[in-house]
């Protein structure tokens, strides 16, 4: 689907939920030791009804498996943010706040949106006007000497939001879940914008986060995008980070499979929206993916397939709003499957 024709998205419903249920076999092992991650996109996210449908996405995975989500903000968020953060580089500060409080409202209609009981529904809209009140203290820290860190805490901010709303949109689903802000343990260099995470140390941290609440039975809805310097100064991980950060969180709970949910069917050849001659690729290899990505074709992040072949994890690239269809599967090559299998039957 391209993101032109995205919006008939929100015509999908409980047949979409029902169809993704067989198609969830492919990549979901049948039992609940099983680990799997998802990564939800800024469209995937934008707006109540598509947070609900990404949640019984979600809700369909944990019947077989345990899962750790990752969202970015909700499309858009984060230039607003970036916009905001010029304004008070600019002294423009009763703009910049109009902008802060202008977010916190964006986000508190989702929340009206998603229909929530009145406990919750109060519960979730105190933890957003606490978010709203740490977003406004920041510009005025920000006007007293802005930097990149910043900015980079502004930044952090719909991350943090989407976060703690696509927690109750599950919650909404009758699936038990818990918002987790990533610059708890991503632990990262003080590059500002373009923060480097010490994996060793993201991993050990992040496994004393995540595990007991995956153990427990809850799904972490963790903030892509966001990490900390060892002193606690919030960065972030660059634009576009977010596959990243799915990676990350993947790595850190030992999953499985990484499923990378965005608005179209998986990864092409080329662009759909440019090329008619673009091809969609059902499998790749780790090998493939990289020499596509270096060719200039959008596929992934960078570092995500580094990531990945090092545990062999399996990342598939799927369409939020065509969840019956497969996607793009990436992988070990069939030759070094081949290989593993006979390691394995030698030994």
């Amino acid at each position: 689907m391209s993101p032109e024709n995205v919006q008939e998205a929100e015509q999908y419903g409980e047949q979409q939920s029902r169809d993704f249920a067989g198609a969830v076999g492919e990549f979901a092992a049948e039992s609940r030791e099983n680990v799997v991650a998802f990564k939800f996109g800024g469209t995937s996210l934008l707006g109540a009804k598509r947070m609900l449908h990404a949640a019984e996405l979600v809700k369909q995975a944990a019947r077989t498996s345990r899962v750790a989500v990752v969202v970015s903000a909700m499309k858009g968020v984060t230039d607003q943010l970036l916009a905001l953060a010029r304004l008070v580089d600019s002294g423009k500060l009763a703009e910049a706040k109009r902008k802060a409080d202008s977010l916190l409202r964006l986000h508190a209609d989702v929340l009206f949106e998603l229909q929530l009981d009145e406990l919750d529904h109060q519960r979730v809209w105190h933890d957003l006007r606490l978010l709203g009140r740490d977003l406004l203290h920041e510009v005025s820290s920000s006007a007293h000497g802005g930097n990149e860190a910043h900015h980079d805490s502004l930044a952090s901010f719909g991350e943090r939001f989407s976060a703690r709303l696509f927690a109750a949109a599950l919650d909404a689903c009758d699936v038990s879940a818990v918002p987790v802000t990533s610059s708890e343990f991503v632990l990262t260099c003080d590059t500002f914008r373009d923060a480097k995470p010490d994996m060793e140390e993201t991993r050990r941290r992040g496994r004393d986060v995540l595990q007991p609440l995956l153990e427990s039975g809850l799904i972490p809805v963790v903030t892509g995008f966001v990490g900390a310097t060892r002193d606690g100064r919030v960065t972030t991980l660059g634009r576009n980070s977010s596959d990243y950060s799915g990676a990350i969180i993947a790595h850190v709970v030992d999953a499985d499979e990484l499923v990378i949910w965005t608005d179209v069917d998986g990864v092409y050849t080329a662009n759909p929206n440019e090329s008619s001659e673009a091809r969609l690729l059902q499998q790749l290899s780790y090998e493939e993916a990289h020499a596509l990505a270096a060719a200039g074709a959008k596929v992934l992040h960078a570092e995500v397939l580094p990531l990945a072949a090092e545990t062999e994890m399996v990342v598939w690239v799927r369409n939020t709003f065509n969840p019956e269809f497969r996607g793009t599967r990436i992988g070990p090559s069939v030759g070094q499957l081949k290989h593993e299998n006979s390691q394995r039957g030698a030994a």
